[in-house]
């Protein structure tokens, strides 16, 4: 059965074979119903097998002519005029468009011009010298693509947030230390941290251009200069790209409300300043209802705000919308009427439920471990180590009679701290949705955090089944990361979100937000539809040793793309009403 990130790739892939034939419009709109596709958070396929085409009715994006191919994909396993483009284009666009410059546009351009299907066609053609003969290609161009094919090759997958922000961190660190900048942030994906991003962006507020750009290619821990002109310059370190723009400082906040995005949040918001008479865009916002119809330009109409981002929310009589809420889904409404969320921080985070040692799979003893939360400043922490079950990495998880004995351990450390340390355990939901554990060991624990591990592959509706049985069992306290993803290794299980949710909530059972940065499951979509459920909310790292600990971060700004505030989640309770809950 097809999943939605399988549906999503064949209307991405759509939509940049139309965009290399030349195609005009609909590329943009493949690419939006992709985007929701992904993110819709109950199995498609599932829906329609059981006869329920109205679930394409609720995919923003998704008109009929698209909603025919979801059928016709679901139904056939392909999609007869993305084949005929197939035959017509037969080009591996993904890898090609990898090359920086090289769009789906100049993709097709290259095929009918010099054959070239794959990145090693692409290669022999630029070695060879024939891409420079091809019109409106030149010399700069051919070496631009020479030097830029292993890059491809190597960052053919989105980056890990986990290894894209610390980098941004450095850069921002960098940037800020320049005399000449006055303002500095992130921008783009990464500040909106998704799970994965593209490229690293960061924008700069100064009135010398010349001087941060310059200091910028000549940083120590720039690799090579991709491209430079008068106000960017995109660089590499190590295997990722780093785009830098500067702007005047009195333009820093449209510039960055306009380069976060998303990309439909920008369409939405300006559609709604354009029912206001204004405009909105990277320059500022402007009252654009006395302007004339012949009057055209970026800059035309009054400027009314562009200094600062929330200057330009403000225009409208909107409130600042946080970076992790700009997805199109609901957000402008929401401020609007004075509802978005009041996110939590981290700060609010009072312990960790779900944490690893030398008893199982982790690196370090639990005192090791305990004294590493006990400096978090952590109120309480929880020891959950495997249980013995299919699909434990390395067969390390406990018998019965070994998680009675770490127990004894688990109470001595307790006893030597003053953070409370629970005595938990991670079980493995089995394909049927048993957790296997005697009822000696549900009995002693305080708290019993079950996961998927094995059995991954499983069709939406067998896998919502499996899922919903575990919840409903009362010894589980959290489901732990449920789809069991891998970011860019595996997609995990789909679910029914909205099922697993309203379980969650009748029977008082969290949903684990998984930090770990390979991991990040649940995620933003997912964790918002939790919310409006009802469903509680974990926040855990899965940490294996003291240092990931830190992978908190992940999971909060995770939680925040799903409006969570503070009362959503398990772990920011005070420990009465924790053990409460675990009770």
């Amino acid at each position: 059965m097809a999943t939605n990130a399988e549906l999503a790739g064949r209307f991405e892939e759509f939509a940049d074979l139309l965009e290399a034939d030349g195609v005009e419009y609909k590329p943009r709109a493949y690419r939006r119903a992709a985007e929701n596709i992904r993110a819709f958070p109950i199995p498609i396929a599932d829906r329609l097998a059981d006869g329920d085409e109205a679930v394409l009715e609720e995919i923003e994006g998704v008109g009929d002519a698209i909603s025919s191919k979801i059928v016709e994909y679901v139904e056939t396993g392909h999609i007869e005029e993305l084949e005929e483009l197939r035959a017509e284009l037969p080009i591996d666009i993904a890898d090609i468009t990898r090359i920086e410059g090289v769009g789906p546009k100049t993709a097709g351009k290259l095929y009918r011009k010099l054959d070239i299907e794959t990145l090693d066609d692409l290669e022999a053609a630029a070695e060879a010298g024939e891409i420079k003969t091809v019109k409106g290609f030149g010399p700069k161009t051919e070496e631009n693509i020479r030097d830029n094919i292993e890059f491809a090759r190597q960052v053919g997958q989105r980056q890990l947030l986990g290894a894209g922000r610390p980098l941004a961190d450095d850069v921002l660190a960098y940037l800020e230390g320049l005399e000449a900048t006055e303002r500095c942030e992130v921008a783009g994906s990464i500040r909106r941290w998704r799970a994965t991003i593209g490229d690293v962006d960061v924008l700069v507020g100064t009135d010398d251009a010349d001087a941060v750009l310059e200091s910028f290619l000549e940083w120590d821990s720039v690799d090579s200069e991709i491209e430079s002109g008068p106000e960017k310059a995109s660089v590499r370190i190590g295997e990722s790209r780093v785009d830098l723009r500067v702007v005047v400082p009195e333009e820093f906040g449209s510039a960055l409300q306009y380069f976060t995005g998303s990309k439909d949040h920008n369409v939405r918001l300006r559609n709604y300043a354009i029912d206001r008479g204004m405009k909105l865009n990277e320059y500022g916002a402007f009252d654009v209802s006395e302007v004339g119809d012949d009057e055209t330009g970026q800059r035309v109409g009054r400027r009314v705000a562009g200094e600062t981002e929330a200057g330009m929310y403000e225009a409208l009589g909107l409130p600042w919308i946080p970076p992790e809420l700009r997805e199109d889904r609901g957000e402008i409404s929401a401020a609007e009427t004075d509802a978005l969320p009041e996110l939590l921080t981290r700060e609010t985070i009072r312990g960790d439920l779900h944490t690893h040692t030398e008893w199982s799979d982790g690196t370090t003893t639990i005192e090791e471990m305990v004294a590493a939360a006990e400096t978090l400043g952590y109120e309480y922490y929880a020891v959950a180590d495997h249980a013995e079950g299919p699909g434990v990495v390395g067969n390390v998880g406990l018998s019965d009679a070994e998680i009675i004995e770490q127990l004894e351990e688990i109470r001595a450390v307790d006893a030597e701290y003053d953070i409370t340390v629970l005595a938990g355990i991670e079980a493995n939901i089995d394909a049927e949705g048993e957790i296997g554990l005697s009822e000696e060991v549900i009995d002693a624990l305080d708290v019993i955090v079950a996961s998927p591990h094995s059995g991954l592959s499983q069709d939406g509706e067998t896998a919502t089944e499996r899922l919903v049985r575990a919840i409903e069992n009362p010894a589980v306290d959290v489901v732990g990361h449920p789809s069991g993803r891998l970011l860019n290794e595996r997609s995990g299980l789909e679910f029914d979100t909205t099922a697993l949710a309203k379980t969650a909530a009748e029977t008082g059972t969290a949903l684990e937000i998984n930090s770990n940065p390979r991991r990040l499951d649940l995620w933003g979509s997912a964790v918002q539809v939790a919310i409006e459920e009802g469903a509680p909310i974990a926040i855990n790292t899965d940490a294996h040793r003291p240092a990931t600990l830190e992978y908190i971060r992940w999971g909060v700004h995770t939680a925040r793309r799903g409006w969570a505030e503070a009362d959503d989640v398990i772990n920011t309770w005070e420990l009465d009403e924790l053990q409460a809950f675990l009770h």
